[in-house]
């Protein structure tokens, strides 16, 4: 079992940044591939990044390329996505999950074993 917890969201205004974490606990943390979803009110849950392993591949949904950047500190057992150019659209309930399978297809919510509880992203126009 991982347990994930997620912190750092909040509200913040078009243009602005947030730094979200998901620290996990219960397995090693570096033999899991990560990934960050999201899910505003009424929507189905979205890709936004994930990672491999320190220094390995990395993905972006489309949407968050090139304002969003995904890494993991294993000693701290941490996820990190920082959030850049914040927009009204980025608003909703951000997830971390963990993947110790394959690591395939990481931007597909099936290819995830556990999931965090969430944490509210808000932006402001």
């Amino acid at each position: 079992q991982v347990q994930l917890v997620e912190s750092g969201g909040g509200l913040v205004q078009a243009g602005g940044s947030l730094r979200l974490s998901c620290v996990a606990s219960g397995r090693t943390f570096s033999d899991y591939c990560m990934g960050w979803f999201r899910q505003a009110p009424g929507k189905e849950r979205e890709f936004v990044a994930a990672n491999s392993w320190v220094g390995g591949p990395t993905y972006y949904g489309d949407s968050v390329k090139g304002r969003f950047t995904i890494s993991r500190d294993n000693a701290k057992n941490t996820l990190y996505l920082k959030t850049n150019s914040l927009k009204p659209d980025d608003t909703g309930v951000y997830y971390c999950a963990a993947s110790g399978g394959t690591c395939l297809s990481l931007n597909q919510e099936y290819a995830y074993d556990y999931w965090g509880q969430g944490t509210q992203v808000t932006v402001s126009s």
